[in-house]
């Protein structure tokens, strides 16, 4: 089985693929994903009599997209496959998943996945809002 994900906006999508089936779902994370993630990706295999175990192969949407919401997806998914020892592909635009889909099939294994933003990050600084005047 083949699970898709994509995180990223606030409207994360979680897709199982088997032969003869396969079973979207979206998840309403906003500011849940880091804590939640695992957990509904648990909940989603068990309504669909899975486990972790069932998995054979992972595809994840590289982006663009929210700069948390894809470093925490990838981040999560990187991680399982390496765990699992499982191959993972990324893709991006508008038919991700065919082209990931397609990917696993020609035996791609891109091993690590990073992040495509579409843009710098905007990475703010912390104010000084402690001023001491002597």
């Amino acid at each position: 089985m083949i699970l898709l994900l994509d995180t990223s906006n606030p409207l994360c999508k979680l897709t199982l693929v088997n032969n003869s089936w396969h079973q979207e779902n979206e998840w309403q994370a906003d500011r849940t994903l880091a804590k939640g993630l695992l957990g509904y990706i648990d909940k989603t295999l068990y309504a669909c009599d899975k486990t972790m175990a069932d998995i054979t192969a992972l595809c994840v949407f590289e982006g663009p997209g929210s700069f948390t919401g894809l470093r925490i997806g990838i981040t999560v998914m990187n991680t399982i496959a390496d765990a699992k020892n499982i191959p993972i592909v990324g893709a991006r635009g508008e038919n991700w998943k065919d082209e990931a889909i397609t990917k696993l099939i020609s035996g791609k294994n891109e091993k690590i996945i990073l992040p495509f933003y579409g843009s710098e990050p905007n990475i703010t600084c912390a104010r000084d809002t402690k001023k001491v005047t002597i």
